[in-house]
C-alpha cells in the first residue's frame, strides 16, 4: 500500500516532500536568550527531509523582553538574536529543510526573576495561574500577573509584528503565532481566564479582538502566506480552564482566520501531551471554517498519522517529543524502525547530553 503520510504536499504556500512536521519544543539551551552553536547542531540534525522533518516549527520564541516565561529561551527581537537564528535557518536550508519561527508571548505563565527589573508578568487578568515555570534552580510557581491596561495592548500587538519581521530577516520561511496552551492569546480568548469588562473582555467578539489585531499586524508585516497559527481549543495546559462554550469561541476564531489565507493552522487535539478525548470538540467544524492547510498534533503514532492523512482529516501531522530522541524520525516511521527512548531528565536546560547526542538509526542502535 502506498503511504499517504510520505506523499508530497502542495498548497498555495507550501511545497513539502512528505507530511511529517517537527512540532515546537522548548529545550532551554539558549543561554543569554540568543541562539547558539548547540542549537544550530540540534536543528541541523533534524532538517534533512529524507530522514527528518519536512517542515520544522521552532521552539517557542519570545517576541520581547516581557514575553519570556522560561529560563534560556531564545528571543527574536534583538540584532544578536536575529543573527543567531540566521545561523540556524542557514543550517536547516543547507540540509534541504524548511523552518518557521513560533513567535510567543507567555503572558501570566512567567516569573518575576525572568522579566526586566523583576517586573510582574502581564495578562488579560490579574488572576494568578496555578502552574509552574522553569527558572534558575529548577521549576517554581509562576508569579501573580497584572492585567494589561487597554492603552498597553497596541504595544504588544506591535511586538508581534516586529518579531515577525525579525523572523523573516533571520531567514525563517514563515512564522507560527503561538495561540495555544494557556499563553497570552488564550488568556484573552477563554472566558474563565479573561475577566475584563472593556473592549477586550466579555462577549466572544470582544475576547477575540486581541488575536484579531495580532493576526492583522503580522499578516500586514510579512504576508498571510508566511503566517500560521497554533490553536488548542480544549487543553487545560497552564491552568487554562475550559471556556464555557469552546465550540462557539473557536468557531468564531475559525471564521476570522478563514478570511486571511494563512500558511497553515496547527491544532492540538485534546489535552496537550495527554488525553485526546479530554473534552468534546468538533475539530472538523473548525477546520471547515479555517479554510487552510490543516496540521494536527498530540500523541500521534505512525498508524494514526497515516490514517488521518489517508482519510482526509489532516494535511500534515506534527510530532513533538519523538523528534527529541529521534532526529531521523521520518526515516524510522517510514521504514518501521523502533523509536529511541526519551531521556526525560535532560529535557530542559543543560548541554549536548539528551539534546544533540541522540544517534540516528542503525542495526547496532536498534536495541539501545
Amino acid at each position: 500500500m502506498t503511504s499517504q503520510l510520505f506523499s508530497p504536499f502542495h498548497s498555495a504556500h507550501l511545497d513539502l516532500p512528505h507530511r511529517v512536521v517537527m512540532a515546537p519544543l522548548t529545550r532551554n539551551r539558549a543561554v543569554g536568550q540568543v541562539p547558539n552553536d548547540l542549537m544550530v547542531d540540534y536543528y541541523r540534525q533534524r532538517a534533512n527531509p529524507a530522514s527528518g522533518a519536512a517542515l520544522i516549527v521552532s521552539e517557542g520564541t519570545p517576541i520581547g523582553p516581557m514575553a519570556h516565561g522560561y529560563l534560556d529561551t531564545p528571543g527574536i527581537y534583538t540584532p544578536e538574536q536575529v543573527a543567531g537564528w540566521r545561523r540556524v535557518t542557514d543550517a536547516v536550508h543547507a540540509e534541504g529543510g524548511r523552518i518557521v519561527a513560533q513567535i510567543w508571548h507567555v503572558g501570566r505563565i512567567s516569573h518575576t526573576s525572568l522579566l526586566p527589573g523583576g517586573a510582574q508578568p502581564v495578562s488579560s487578568t490579574a488572576q494568578a495561574a496555578r502552574s509552574k515555570t522553569y527558572i534558575a534552580g529548577g521549576f517554581a510557581d509562576v508569579s501573580a500577573p497584572r492585567a494589561l491596561g487597554v492603552q498597553e495592548i497596541a504595544g504588544i500587538v506591535a511586538d508581534y509584528a516586529r518579531a515577525a519581521r525579525c523572523a523573516v530577516q533571520a531567514g525563517f520561511d514563515g512564522v507560527e503565532i503561538h495561540a495555544a496552551n494557556g499563553y497570552l492569546v488564550e488568556q484573552f480568548l477563554r472566558d474563565r481566564i479573561n475577566d475584563r469588562d472593556d473592549a477586550y473582555g466579555g462577549p466572544i467578539t470582544h475576547r477575540l479582538r486581541f488575536l484579531a489585531e495580532v493576526m492583522q499586524a503580522v499578516t500586514g508585516a510579512i504576508g498571510a502566506g508566511r503566517t500560521a497559527i497554533r490553536l488548542s481549543p480544549v487543553t487545560p495546559a497552564n491552568d487554562a480552564a475550559l471556556d464555557s462554550d469552546p465550540q462557539a469561541l473557536f468557531n468564531a476564531v475559525g471564521d476570522m482566520l478563514g478570511e486571511l489565507g494563512l500558511l497553515y493552522v496547527h491544532v492540538v487535539e485534546g489535552q496537550t501531551g495527554g488525553a485526546r478525548d479530554y473534552a468534546p470538540f468538533d475539530y472538523e467544524q473548525l477546520r471547515r471554517r479555517c479554510r487552510s492547510t490543516w496540521m494536527v498534533n498530540n500523541g500521534y503514532s505512525a498508524e494514526m498519522a497515516e490514517a488521518a492523512i489517508a482519510e482526509g482529516r489532516a494535511d500534515l501531522v506534527a510530532f513533538g517529543r519523538p523528534f527529541i530522541s529521534n532526529p531521523d524520525l521520518s526515516l524510522r516511521l517510514r521504514q518501521g524502525h523502533p523509536l529511541a527512548p526519551l531521556q526525560r531528565e535532560t529535557l530542559y536546560g543543560g548541554g549536548a547530553a539528551g539534546y544533540t547526542d541522540y544517534p540516528v538509526w542503525s542495526p547496532t542502535t536498534e536495541n539501545c
